[in-house]
């Protein structure tokens, strides 16, 4: 007899439509009341606090944020930064992708394929932070071939939902 395998962890929780649907709820506004969902989705209370308990424990939900305006905030400039690196080896990877991750003014860090090694979303205060960013994470950084920046002039759109089918 084959030997069951154990299935990963963000497999082991299988969303139903009641799930999809409290998913949808909580990415529009987590702190919608659990009795507000549970008339939503037609659901207890009870039912969707122990669903919404076992796709935080699964990893489905990682984290509950605010989302910040940063223009309230005095985080005028947004920059998108297309990064090549000197090498593709995975040290040195690994090495850029722990250091964006530890900056806090990079919002967002992807790792591409396509002729372009790593996508930023970068929020910086004024011109000359991002200016000082820049120097010490691409100008100064020797696992950094180049790098070009684009400045963001509108944000049009920034959801940060997963759409859920």
């Amino acid at each position: 007899m084959p030997k069951a395998t154990k299935r990963p962890a963000y497999l082991q929780h299988d969303l139903d439509r009641f799930d999809r649907m409290i998913l949808r709820v909580l990415q529009k506004d987590n702190k919608t009341p659990q009795r507000e969902i549970a008339e939503q989705v037609n659901l207890s209370a009870a039912a969707v606090q122990r669903r919404i308990a076992a796709m935080e424990s699964s990893g489905i939900i990682t984290g509950n944020v605010a989302l910040v305006d940063p223009h309230k905030v005095a985080a005028t400039i947004t920059a998108i930064v297309d990064v090549h690196l000197r090498d593709e080896r995975a040290t040195t990877v690994d090495r850029i992708k722990d250091m964006f991750s530890n900056v806090p003014e990079v919002q967002q860090c992807y790792y591409v394929t396509g002729g372009v090694s790593l996508v930023l979303i970068i929020v910086a205060s004024d011109m000359p932070a991002y200016e000082r960013l820049t120097r010490m994470l691409f100008a100064e950084n020797e696992m950094v071939d180049r790098y070009a920046t684009y400045i963001v002039l509108d944000r049009v759109k920034t959801d940060t939902a997963i759409a859920i089918p």
